[in-house]
């Protein structure tokens, strides 16, 4: 293991985090897979910025990653992506709500995404992502508002079943 740096303390600061007064299986499915997965690619971001790539940590992470690139493709997963750019368009407002992961990942305008499992803010530079960004990526994904506003019937699941439907028919 390296000696402990700036990235590790975050990584505790985000393990510090509890959903105790939240039940996630109650929030929107989708919603709830792709929130569980935006944390996973913090998580494994911040293990390679604090580990050696080739611990069991980060291992056992590749693993899990590698897992989800099939889950995503399963049943109303696969409009995630349509999701946050519909909110863009017909919902700025909501749109500026949702955790900047989400936005740089998904707005097909951002030039962020995951690679090789990694959030990357942008491609073409290789300076890792400051650590002031997971500190505030982890405080949006905390935050109570957002939080309630995952669960059925809740404002950006309520969005997500507009849109699904909006896209159905």
């Amino acid at each position: 293991m390296q000696e402990p740096n700036e990235y590790t303390r975050i990584m505790q600061y985000l393990y510090g985090k509890s959903l105790i007064l939240h039940d996630p299986s109650d929030f929107q499915p989708v919603l709830r897979f792709y929130f569980m997965d935006a944390l996973a690619h913090i998580d494994y971001t911040l293990s390679l910025l604090s580990y050696n790539t080739a611990s069991i940590r980060n291992e056992m992470s590749r693993e899990y990653l590698r897992w989800r690139i099939d889950e995503e493709e399963k049943g109303d997963r696969v409009h995630f992506r349509g999701f946050v750019n519909w909110l863009k368009q017909n919902h700025p407002e909501k749109f500026e709500d949702i955790p900047a992961v989400w936005s740089l990942v998904y707005d097909e305008e951002s030039p962020g995404e995951y690679r090789s499992f990694r959030l990357v803010l942008d491609p073409d530079s290789n300076l890792p992502v400051p650590p002031a960004f997971f500190y505030m990526a982890i405080d949006e994904f905390f935050d109570k508002d957002f939080l309630l506003s995952l669960y059925n019937g809740n404002s950006l699941a309520t969005l997500f079943e507009t849109y699904l439907r909006e896209m159905k028919t």
